[in-house]
């Protein structure tokens, strides 16, 4: 390769230089048997094209706060079939970028017949790719493995899950001051974290600017959920909670462009096309279209549909009424099927009635939980099965806030839950039990074949473990193994003080919670008892999922600097798990 090569050169903290049409991407999302679609983002109104197989899909941009996207549908291709692509924007290519030395962008279509390899993960923060972001930040695990996916060291994933954290809305890298100070007083409320829309578009180009993970996201499927971060540490925690943001002068305004910015940045590329028709926003992007793209006039200057309304509508009213709108979704992925589900946006908070999900979602998880899969993958950014000692302690907590012991003992219990983020599943009991009852009913065989395993996917608590339902066929009549795996930190590691209590919770302290939360009449006893089976593991890393049949298995890889190249960080394996079919 070249001295040039963007393999070999150290990545700045800071978005490229935007020299023509395009400002990000392109991003592969969706994938189907025969349709895909690639996200765009634009530095002026046009009409994106994608070119694949001798074919050309187009579909015109649209504007939110005067930035420019699209989202191009491609239909119509062969189950199972590959094709390298290219993108132009109103006629001029685009990518791949010219003299790049990263292999060609491909689409690659679900084949049936072939085993799923799914990348997930959570928790990624936007700091530099040299010594000093190292340092802080440790190695990012998703840029280590898009440099090996381009030198063709590792087998090529199906998928990538981004399950909660994409962007750090609250915790700012200095790129990020710098552009906050370039337009407001960051000595004025929210300071360094995000205030609006404009300042989401620039934190989401620092995040997926990088040219490594920027390849990556261009060939590699991809589907994402928020979680707390993305928007605010604690968001959504209680009602305590919702009450007290909402009396800030600023928070209004922050959560609208989160939420709005979520939507076109992360939330469309998770629909299949059918699911986009039917989305009362995107649909008037593809009535728009009407069927033919709108031509630019002589002096340039082009029609172009602006959402803003509608975007900046919906998300005042998924605050007031979350019901009215679904972030959960599903993918199907030939022998497997991965359900994602809201945890943040879709809680219900009132104190006497509170749960992870609303009934409008509850009932929509219902009715993905079925069997008639070889395995059901539950995406979820908050563990179900936490470690067995941190659970106790926040059901424990959650009785003490609702008043059981008096107002005062409620009132440090509320302290604790947001200081030290006691707002897992285990928080939520009600929710907590409904949902777990639903996944034993697959087990069982009760909702259609019973799957060889159903897998929770999960992130945000900054370690990487495995746990287990304790004699899941013998006990409770499962055929399925049920478990928990989870991957986090992408690149935010754990302070070494946490990471010894984390390690406490997963092991030593499990009698002794268990032993309190028993001799409480108030504190539920889990129905389904779990143990962690593998790990706490620690610092930045991916984990890659395989299916094998009936079996998985599961790798969870980091990045490690050798010989002080921090340039070229190389793949590391922290952790391997082999997950038999139950027998």
């Amino acid at each position: 390769m070249s001295d040039s090569d963007p393999l070999r050169e150290p990545t700045p903290d800071a978005p490229p230089e935007v020299a023509g049409p395009l400002v990000l991407g392109p991003m592969l999302r969706y994938i189907g048997e025969t349709d895909a679609t690639v996200w765009v983002e634009t530095s002026r109104a046009g009409v994106a094209t994608v070119h694949a197989d001798g074919r050309d899909w187009s579909s015109p941009t649209f504007s939110v706060k005067g930035h420019h996207y699209a989202l191009v549908v491609v239909e119509g291709l062969e189950p199972g079939g590959s094709w390298d692509y290219a993108v132009s924007i109103d006629g001029v290519p685009v990518w791949p970028e010219r003299d790049s030395d990263f292999p060609a962008p491909r689409i690659r279509t679900i084949d049936r017949g072939r085993p799923t390899r799914l990348l997930f993960g959570s928790c990624r923060t936007s700091v530099s790719n040299d010594r000093e972001g190292h340092r802080t930040n440790g190695v990012d695990a998703l840029r280590t493995l898009a440099l090996a996916l381009a030198r063709g060291e590792e087998e090529w994933p199906d998928l990538v899950a981004f399950l909660g954290d994409q962007v750090y809305a609250d915790e700012t890298s200095e790129a990020m001051r710098e552009f906050i100070s370039s337009r407001r007083d960051i000595d004025e409320p929210p300071g360094e974290e995000i205030k609006d829309y404009e300042e989401y578009a620039h934190l989401y180009r620092l995040a997926w600017g990088d040219e490594a993970n920027r390849w990556l996201l261009s060939t590699v499927p991809s589907c994402m959920i928020f979680d707390d971060h993305d928007i605010r540490d604690d968001w959504n925690t209680s009602w305590t909670w919702h009450e007290e943001i909402n009396r800030t002068p600023w928070w209004h305004e922050r959560l609208m462009g989160g939420l709005s910015s979520y939507w076109v940045y992360q939330h469309i590329g998770n629909l299949s096309p059918g699911q986009l028709a039917d989305d009362e926003i995107f649909a008037r992007v593809l009535e728009s279209a009407g069927g033919a793209l709108p031509s630019a006039p002589e002096d340039g200057a082009r029609t172009e549909l602006d959402l803003t309304d509608a975007v900046f509508d919906l998300a005042r009213r998924c605050d007031r009424h979350p019901e009215v709108y679904r972030w959960s979704f599903r993918r199907d992925l030939g022998d497997s099927r991965l359900v994602v589900i809201d945890s943040r946006a879709a809680r219900v908070l009132e104190p006497k009635h509170r749960s992870m999900l609303d009934p409008d979602e509850m009932r929509w998880l219902d009715e993905q939980l079925t069997g008639d899969v070889e395995h059901l993958f539950v995406g979820t950014s908050l563990p179900i099965m936490l470690p067995p000692g941190l659970h106790d302690l926040e059901t424990i907590d959650e009785v003490l806030a609702m008043g059981t012991h008096g107002r005062v003992i409620a009132e440090g219990a509320e302290k604790a839950r947001q200081s030290i983020d006691l707002e897992h599943w285990a928080a939520f009991n009600d929710g907590f039990v409904e949902v777990f009852d639903m996944v034993m009913q697959v087990a069982r065989g009760e909702r259609g074949t019973a799957p060889s395993s159903v897998v929770f996917l999960s992130g945000d608590v900054h370690n990487s473990y495995v746990a287990e339902v304790v004699d899941a066929r013998s006990r409770h009549g499962a055929r399925s193994r049920v478990v928990q795996a989870v991957c986090s930190p992408i690149r935010n590691p754990m302070p070494r003080m946490i990471r010894v209590m984390m390690s406490a919770f997963a092991r030593g302290l499990v009698r002794p919670m268990r032993f309190i939360a028993e001799h409480s009449k108030h504190v539920p006893d889990p129905a389904y008892p779990w143990v962690v089976t593998d790990g706490p593991w620690f610092g930045n890393c991916l984990a890659e999922l395989t299916v094998q049949g009936r079996d998985l298995s599961i790798v969870w890889r980091g990045g490690e600097i050798r010989d002080g190249d921090d340039a070229h960080p190389v793949l590391t394996t922290v952790a391997s798990v082999r997950l038999p079919a139950s027998t």
